[in-house]
């Protein structure tokens, strides 16, 4: 019983399993991995990147960028300056159209040039404000006035005032001066005016009374309104007399 066990059984774990362990599991684990570690990494890393890096943005560098800029400014520094420049101020200056020529009383030969577009500077003039310690029915009487005006003198200046004043009720009864010059004095004396601290004609109250003229002159008397002064005829602007002063009934 002895040697049949020890025979048999010796060849069998000696011989089988050294047979597959040693030459089926060898090759799957030595030559297989090799192939794709080794070979194929090598040549996509190797070959791929290096194709990219150096050929195509060499010539996208130094090729394109160098032509775009060596053409295309010698075309803006060579060509722009000297075509709109010299084009415009020639035809600017040799218009036929931009002068007028004529022929003076002497017989001498002129021209002037001729003004296609025109913009006129618009003068704005101060409105008249009210001042609340005057009587109020100055106000009316430089409404009155303004309603029976007419566009240009009448040389009636006084002779309007007067009508205006009586009809608003500032004044009772018709003053007896002629003499537009003279109305200051009438009115202080006889309808109890008074002379405002006032030099400037725009900056009299609205129903003031303005006088103007000399010893020499018959002189101007005028309301003022909102928007101008008035007398026997309407205006945006104050006599250009010597103002005498500004009267107001308070």
């Amino acid at each position: 019983m002895v040697q049949v066990i020890t025979q048999k059984s010796a060849p069998s774990t000696s011989d089988k399993p050294i047979k597959a362990v040693t030459k089926k599991r060898s090759p799957a684990t030595s030559r297989k991995p090799t192939q794709p570690v080794k070979q194929e990494p090598a040549q996509a890393i190797a070959k791929e990147p290096t194709q990219a890096m150096t050929k195509k943005p060499a010539s996208a560098i130094t090729q394109k960028p160098s032509q775009a800029i060596a053409k295309e400014s010698d075309r803006t520094f060579a060509i722009e300056p000297v075509r709109p420049m010299g084009q415009q101020s020639v035809s600017h200056s040799t218009q036929p159209y931009s002068r007028f020529s004529f022929k003076a009383p002497g017989g001498k030969k002129e021209s002037i040039p001729i003004i296609t577009q025109y913009y006129p500077n618009q003068i704005v003039y101060p409105y008249g404000k009210i001042d609340r310690h005057i009587d109020g029915r100055l106000m009316q009487a430089a409404t009155i006035a303004q309603e029976r005006a007419h566009a240009h003198s009448r040389s009636r200046c006084w002779h309007y005032v007067k009508d205006a004043l009586l009809a608003s009720g500032v004044i009772d009864s018709r003053p007896k001066t002629e003499l537009a010059r003279d109305a200051a004095s009438e009115l202080v004396g006889n309808y109890g005016f008074k002379r405002l601290p006032v030099s400037d004609p725009f900056s009299a109250p609205i129903g003031s009374v303005l006088v103007y003229g000399t010893s020499r002159s018959v002189g101007h008397v005028e309301l003022r309104t909102r928007d101008g002064f008035v007398s026997d005829f309407r205006s945006k602007t104050p006599s250009r007399r010597p103002l005498l002063g500004v009267y107001a009934k308070l």
